[in-house]
């Protein structure tokens, strides 16, 4: 029983023990924040700012040179010691005291007083940033802090550099911020003293010329001019070496060719990657280009060449069916032998071949690699061909263009059934009799259509509540209809659960509004979007991050982490279309071979992009729905193809232009146009909106009667007739009453 007392007191004495640095260091901190806040209070009660304003240093400045002179030790030590308690306590003025170091002791004496006062001062607020603030914090944010001083850790001096750097960065908010880390006090210091120290030096010299000026003609002189261009310079400079920093420690860790074999390696053979290789070699820089697949990429072999040349055959098919509206007397149904349309499909991709071969590229000065391609630096790749061996290739730059594959969705017994996506449908020669497709994006709509009218029974599933949902919601109602009217079962809102196999037969089961509801299928496409090819050839190796879409990160000029390894096309984002991968391309490939000289940045403020559907879906900049969520203020001009003679004329008099323009002016803001001709409709706003041309212009511009390009101005026209002045035509059909009358 007496070891049991003795125990608890010894306990409770310890729990006392333990309490009081607790209680000790709560009252530290009120005790600093109480004392910090006396003399903050104090020194604007007492009216200090007025002795920090530049107007009274001026006033007083002949008076202080004179104490300076009498006393120079002692006006050095009060100066630096009201510029140590100005900038601990994080009063305003460190600016003007700054200026008025350069007018009282000049620039070298005045630099020196500064810098080791502001960093004093700095380190000062730092350290009562860490004893009052970093125990909250770390208790309230601890997942947050850590992952930051994880990287303070490795190169926290670093950190302070780039900030102190930064002109515009508050001093004081520096200091706060880092106190509550976990960088060393010592790295703090000479970190903050060498990033401080340029903008200190220009801010003195600064001082030091204004406290010259005796008139307005010092302004202009030479020395005052060069201090104002040096402080307007400082924050690009300073953004460049640190960039130079940056990169150089970046690089630092990667052994250098003294010499290397080319200018850049292109990986991957696609638009993206073919464009890239052009142009270097148009450039006459030295180029090679690696390609594990087949040239010609997504686009020749499973992507536009063979969907377009099998919507053909699908439209051709549609056209007969409705031959007897055109007077054409088609005797018997019609019949397709979808084998034969496999067979042109492929012989429409053997005449494109030729111009994405590796003989073509071989004339045109590209040295081309079959294999597959390693970054192992940002300086080598090394390829390995079919025969096993590796050649390592060492360039300065290396540009990314591998490409993009379907996305497959993880449902439960579709593995197990097998399934198609984009790239393997062309290997089919018996047409589904019932085919499924996943997914009401533009692969998914133009293959459940091209499909259904070769003479598939399709049902297309979407999860969203519409067709084509980055489009127009007119053209996407539109297109629905007319899926519907060809036979179609569209399913919108739907949610696949599982694939599953009832004896020969194969299955889908939905979760649809109405409940679950099971689809028998011969074959299901997946389309439920593509994902960027990021594996395999180095990328997580060498630290290249990617984005939330899993594209490769990249900034406006194409570049990724490493300023010489630049990517494009679909595994860069944020556009999966093969124009846009060829735009990339340029901007990759030129900043590539030439970004020492000069940088372009890429532009994507008019893009644009079809649905080659029928009707077609093309559209350019915002639509209704973007301009509503962005909050753009927008006129909606709507002019209807069925009042186009040449559209009444072929019987395909199904669609609209949509043209989007701010409220009372003529400039386009956006289009959207649905229609069988949309896709060469639509260059013409394209060129209009790339140029500055707005609908007063188009109206102006003649177009040849009868086109379906006559749309384009009439829809200007409709705009014009909005924005008809009633009141001068009040006035005009009064002049013209007049004038009857005489």
């Amino acid at each position: 029983m007496a070891d049991m007392k003795s125990a608890s007191a010894t306990s409770a004495g310890a729990g006392g023990r333990a309490e009081h640095p607790v209680r000790s260091k709560t009252a530290g901190r009120l005790a600093l924040l109480a004392f910090a806040g006396v003399l903050a209070a104090g020194f604007f009660a007492f009216g200090g700012q007025h002795y920090l304003s530049l107007e009274y240093i001026k006033s007083q400045q002949a008076a202080f040179a004179h104490t300076r002179d009498a006393h120079p030790v002692a006006t050095s030590l009060f100066f630096f010691l009201a510029y140590v308690g100005v900038t601990a306590l994080s009063i305003p003025g460190a600016t003007v005291m700054t200026l008025a170091a350069g007018a009282l002791f000049g620039t070298g004496w005045g630099a020196s007083l500064v810098s080791f006062a502001s960093t004093t001062g700095a380190t000062l607020a730092f350290a009562a940033s860490r004893y009052v603030l970093r125990d909250s914090i770390r208790a309230r944010f601890s997942e947050r802090l850590d992952a930051i001083n994880a990287g303070v850790e490795r190169e926290g001096w670093m950190y302070v550099l780039s900030l102190r750097l930064i002109p515009a960065m508050p001093f004081w908010l520096v200091n706060l911020l880092m106190g509550v880390t976990a960088i060393r006090t010592l790295t703090f210091y000479w970190a903050s003293q060498l990033g401080m120290l340029p903008a200190t030096l220009v801010y003195v010299n600064v001082g030091t010329q204004l406290s010259g000026l005796t008139s307005l003609r010092g302004v202009v002189s030479p020395e005052m001019l060069a201090a104002f261009v040096a402080l307007a310079v400082l924050p690009y400079g300073v953004k460049r070496v640190m960039a130079a920093i940056k990169v150089r420690r970046l690089l630092s860790a990667w052994r250098r060719p003294d010499r290397f074999d080319y200018n850049v390696v292109v990986i991957g053979a696609g638009a993206a990657g073919l464009v890239s290789s052009y142009i270097a070699a148009a450039a006459k820089a030295k180029v090679a280009l690696v390609e594990r697949g087949a040239m010609g990429g997504d686009c020749l072999n499973t992507g536009c060449v063979p969907s377009k040349a099998l919507l053909r055959c699908a439209d051709v098919a549609q056209e007969l069916r409705r031959a007897a509206e055109f007077g054409v007397d088609v005797s018997s149904e019609v019949s397709v032998d979808f084998g034969a349309v496999m067979r042109r499909v492929a012989e429409k991709q053997a005449e494109v071949a030729p111009h994405d071969s590796v003989e073509r590229f071989t004339r045109l000065g590209v040295e081309c690699h079959l294999g597959s391609a390693k970054i192992t630096s940002p300086f080598t790749v090394d390829v390995t061909g079919d025969d096993g061996v590796v050649r390592t290739l060492t360039t300065r730059s290396i540009v990314i263009a591998a490409g993009s594959k379907p996305a497959v969705p993880d449902l439960p017994g579709l593995a197990d059934l097998g399934f198609l996506t984009s790239d393997s449908v062309w290997s089919l020669r018996e047409l589904p009799k019932r085919l499924v497709v996943l997914g009401g994006g533009p692969i998914g709509c133009e293959l459940a259509q091209g499909f259904a009218r070769l003479g598939s029974k399709v049902t297309q599933i979407q999860r969203g509540p519409r067709l084509l949902p980055k489009e127009d919601a007119d053209a996407s109602a539109l297109v629905l209809k007319r899926f519907m009217s060809e036979g179609i079962a569209v399913h919108l809102g739907c949610t696949a659960l599982r694939c599953e196999r009832r004896g020969s037969e194969k299955f889908i089961i939905l979760r649809t509004p109405e409940g679950e509801r099971m689809i028998a299928f011969d074959e299901i496409l997946c389309a439920v979007g593509r994902e960027a090819n990021t594996e395999g050839y180095g990328l997580k190796e060498l630290g290249i991050g990617l984005t939330p879409a899993r594209t490769v990160e990249v900034d406006p000029w194409m570049r990724t982490r490493y300023p010489n390894i630049y990517a494009c096309g679909d595994i860069a984002g944020p556009f999966q279309f093969t124009h846009m991968a060829a735009h990339q391309a340029w901007y990759a490939s030129v900043n590539a071979l030439f970004g020492r000289l000069h940088r372009f940045r890429i532009d994507y403020s008019v893009t644009p992009w079809v649905t080659f559907t029928s009707p077609e879906v093309a559209r350019v900049g915002l639509n209704e729905d973007e301009a509503s969520a962005k909050g753009v203020p927008c006129e909606v001009t709507l002019y209807s193809l069925a009042e186009l003679d040449r559209a009444i004329a072929d019987g395909s008099a199904e669609g609209f232009v949509k043209v989007l323009t701010p409220p009372g002016k003529d400039r386009i803001l956006g289009v959207t146009i649905v229609g069988e001709h949309a896709s060469a409709q639509l260059a013409e706003f394209v060129l209009a909106m790339r140029n500055g041309i707005g609908l007063n212009r188009i109206l102006g511009t003649i177009h040849v009667y009868p086109t379906h390009s006559e749309a384009v101005k009439y829809v200007a026209g409709q705009w014009k007739l909005n924005h008809a002045p009633q009141r001068i035509l009040r006035l005009l059909a009064r002049y013209h009453a007049w004038m009857r009358r005489a």
